[in-house]
């Protein structure tokens, strides 16, 4: 890149007055979007069942009390599900959308773009973080679910433990291919498997139930808490493993931009909890029944002729829950681009009727090698089981504590926002609770998704810091509105007919690019707009607030167009707009002039020396500006020069 484009970027505009909350209309109809959510946000948390009660029965081995344990271990994750997933973010955190759109992003630009908030730094810093554990949960949700289905082909014959690891590769390669069909389509196609899924695994669950119904005891919170209170050495491990049940609600958060919030609540209360609970309790009657089933109580629940089509039912279905993941990160990284918190690159948008449906080829291609990467170096799910659940839950963290502050805020005009608040503190303390207990996998695993995470963080945190610093610089060199029309003034360029547009992200100077062109060419076009895109903290700008058309000269117009940060930047439909707004002439045939200045490491000030090589890396490979705003190359003129850093 080293373009001006380093710094013409969109970049964070004031706090919009727009009211929080508005719900986005989705152009599809709602039963498309309910099988379409089927398909894509419930895949994480639907295929837990795989391989959850197995790890918190792995975890009390120790423990001889057969169904004292049973019945404990199904309390704590019949209790998890209800409250982290169904109140906590089916109830609560589904309602702190930003006008339709959700995520950790979404809700930290919510907390402060509301700014009742102390510490809004700190916040941003803190929403930023748990963005970046979410892409470390990205890497190891597809290895340890498809890992965990495959390896059902052992229970036919334990000579398919030599071709696991290599089916789930090509399962995974598979899979990381066909996101360039988009989440709508995918959805589509993976929502009716999805819908077998859940049913089968309820099925397979009620028939178990049916032959023990003591099971059902266990829907009593008080054999969850004897249980720990019994075995308090153990309790932080099969706490560790409980986790494992809920790490879906993070995804399905983030998901809530492409589907909306009604048809998610739909699906998990009409299907996903049923089936979820119906599953849970099918293995833990089997395991009342045959304790040795503890070796595999999911596949166990199937009779063997049966077997092979629920592998490959269960294989399909954990393709999907690494789909409800992806899409989530794919959501995250546009609003982390509109943002400002990562450099432009390709965002491919995959719906006409769903704006929030969209393809990353960058970020697909860097969770496929992370992912496969994880496959071959663990190489089995009870492995990757002991890595998995440290990066989300430190998410989940995040995510509760952005939402007691987004409450509290409200709660001082808003009475609802006070009960709200009174049902959200708890969480806290809840997720803290898990967090605890899955410290113990840092060192078998977990360090994996904390390590991917902290190279993400620091990886925006450099070029933020380095976009800043590039601003400066440049600013410094911009001449005023004022100085440049006095030297206009007393030594005129020759004016040339046309209509030439240079971006800038300054809303008040004149960009290197124009003054550039006066003194080294001599000329100035009969008809020039400085154009500045700024991104707002909402997800979309309504029509009537997006532009504003001043003049400020005969010949020289400025233009601000403002944008949410789920738009993307189309520049010549912005001009068409201004057109309508009071600019005096076609903008059709416009010329676009860009900077495209070489950014040097030189200066020991400013950033570590380590940052700024990192920024310029990011810089010279981010996408082309002119491709980013939806300029025709065929239209483009660039104006080099250097910038020192």
């Amino acid at each position: 890149m080293t373009a001006e484009a380093a710094v013409s970027d969109v970049v964070n505009a004031p706090p919009a007055v727009e009211r929080h909350g508005a719900q986005r209309r989705h152009g599809e109809p709602l039963k498309v979007l309910t099988l379409g959510a089927l398909g894509v946000v419930f895949g994480d948390i639907g295929t837990s069942p795989l391989y959850a009660l197995k790890t918190c029965m792995e975890a009390a081995k120790t423990v001889a009390e057969v169904p004292g344990t049973v019945l404990g271990i199904l309390s704590l994750i019949f209790w998890a599900i209800a409250l982290v997933v169904t109140v906590k973010y089916v109830g609560l955190v589904l309602r702190a959308d930003n006008r339709g759109e959700g995520g950790i992003l979404a809700l930290t630009a919510l907390v402060v773009n509301e700014g009742r908030a102390r510490y809004p730094v700190l916040l941003a810093a803190l929403g930023l973080a748990g963005c970046a554990f979410f892409y470390g949960d990205g890497t190891i949700t597809p290895a340890v679910s498809v890992l965990s289905a495959v390896e059902g082909l052992e229970l036919v014959d334990p000579e398919f433990s030599k071709a696991v690891v290599w089916l789930s590769v090509l399962v995974l390669i598979a899979l990381f291919a066909v996101q360039r069909r988009g989440t709508g389509t995918i959805g589509r196609l993976f929502g009716p498997v999805m819908l077998v899924w859940f049913v089968t695994i309820g099925a397979l669950g009620l028939a178990k139930i049916i032959e023990h119904p003591g099971v059902l005891a266990a829907v009593n919170p008080i054999y969850g808490i004897s249980f720990v209170a019994r075995h308090p050495s153990l309790g932080m491990l099969v706490l560790a493993a409980v986790f494992l049940a809920v790490t879906g609600g993070e995804a399905l958060y983030a998901d809530l931009g492409h589907f909306g919030r009604k048809p998610i609540r739909l699906v998990w209360y009409g299907l996903v909890w049923p089936a979820l609970t119906l599953n849970y309790f099918g293995q833990g009657a089997l395991l009342m029944g045959d304790p040795a089933a503890a070796s595999n109580p999911f596949y166990l629940l199937a009779p063997q002729a049966l077997l092979i089509p629920l592998v490959v039912l269960a294989t399909a279905a954990t393709i999907i829950a690494s789909q409800a993941v992806i899409s989530g990160v794919f959501s995250m990284t546009q609003q982390a681009l509109q943002l400002g918190f990562l450099p432009r690159m390709k965002v491919q948008q995959t719906s006409e009727a769903s704006i929030g449906q969209i393809y990353v080829p960058a970020v697909n291609g860097i969770l496929c090698i992370a992912t496969l990467g994880l496959v071959l170096a663990f190489r089995s799910s009870d492995h990757l089981a002991n890595a998995y659940g440290i990066a989300v839950v430190c998410t989940m963290l995040i995510t509760a504590v952005l939402l007691v502050v987004l409450l509290r805020g409200r709660a001082a005009t808003d009475r609802r926002s006070r009960w709200l608040l009174f049902v959200a503190v708890p969480f806290v303390l809840i997720d803290a609770l898990f967090l605890i207990a899955n410290i113990e996998k840092i060192p078998n695993g977990g360090w994996f998704p904390l390590l991917f995470g902290l190279l993400v963080f620091m990886t925006m945190r450099s070029w933020m810091r380095g976009r800043r610093v590039v601003s400066e610089h440049m600013r410094r060199q911009e001449r005023s509105v004022a100085g440049f029309l006095e030297e206009l003034g007393r030594s005129p360029p020759q004016q040339v007919p046309g209509t030439a547009v240079f971006l800038s992200s300054n809303l008040e100077g004149v960009p290197r690019t124009l003054t550039r062109n006066v003194k080294y060419n001599g000329v100035i076009h009969e008809h020039t707009v400085l154009l500045s895109v700024l991104t707002e903290r909402i997800p979309r700008v309504p029509r009537g607030g997006r532009l504003k058309v001043m003049r400020l000269s005969p010949q020289l117009w400025r233009v601000e167009a403002r944008i949410g940060f789920m738009e993307r930047a189309d520049v010549p439909k912005l001009l068409r707009e201004a057109e309508r707004l009071g600019l005096g002439f076609r903008t059709d045939n416009a010329t676009y002039f860009l900077g495209r200045d070489d950014i040097i490491v030189a200066s020991p000030r400013g950033m570590a020396r380590w940052r700024k090589r990192l920024f310029l890396f990011m810089a010279r490979n981010a996408e082309f500006a002119g491709a980013h705003f939806g300029i025709p190359p065929e239209r483009i003129i660039e104006l080099g020069g250097q910038v020192q850093i």
